[in-house]
């Protein structure tokens, strides 16, 4: 039997313990102890507006590294994400990003940047951290030389994507 199996009869009673708990524990979060709150016109409502300092940067995911590109060999093959690849598309494949991510591109020698979207795993290549679609290629200006130093930043958020799409001050 190997280590990691576990016997179903095993499991449905880990699945029976903790559903007992949190069933166990639900009344106990959901009750409404209005005694034990003061009163809502007290309370201050947690959000930045209410902040009079500057608020401390969050700190990112970015890395460093060498991009390449892949196109026509691909083209309309399954990716790991389960699409079709598009070489026209604003992809790219990662090794360890989540599927869907959007990541922002930046070339080091010429400091263009692109948005893409992670839907495929690799690059197979060793040495370098991401493989781009043709297009994104094309956009940073590497598509004839075939590789290039690159920036990648994580866009974890609507509003930080909305910054990239319409900069405060346009050039």
């Amino acid at each position: 039997m190997n280590a990691i199996a576990i016997s179903k009869n095993t499991r449905f009673r880990r699945y029976a313990l903790v559903a007992g708990a949190v069933l166990v524990t639900l009344p106990g979060v959901t009750a409404n102890r209005s005694a034990d709150r003061p009163a809502k016109a007290q309370q201050q409502p947690a959000t930045p507006d209410n902040d009079s300092g500057p608020q401390k940067p969050r700190h990112h995911w970015y890395q460093i590294g060498r991009a390449s590109w892949y196109g026509k060999l691909f083209q309309g093959q399954e990716t790991a994400s389960g699409e079709n690849f598009d070489m026209n598309a604003m992809t790219c494949a990662h090794r360890s990003l989540p599927m869907g991510s959007l990541v922002k591109v930046t070339n080091l020698h010429n400091h263009k940047s692109v948005v893409v979207r992670v839907n495929d795993r690799g690059p197979i290549q060793p040495g370098r951290v991401v493989d781009l679609s043709y297009a994104a290629a094309h956009l940073l200006g590497f598509s004839r030389r075939g590789t290039a130093p690159v920036r990648l930043e994580l866009v974890s958020s609507a509003s930080q994507l909305a910054r990239l799409a319409l900069p405060a001050n346009p050039r």
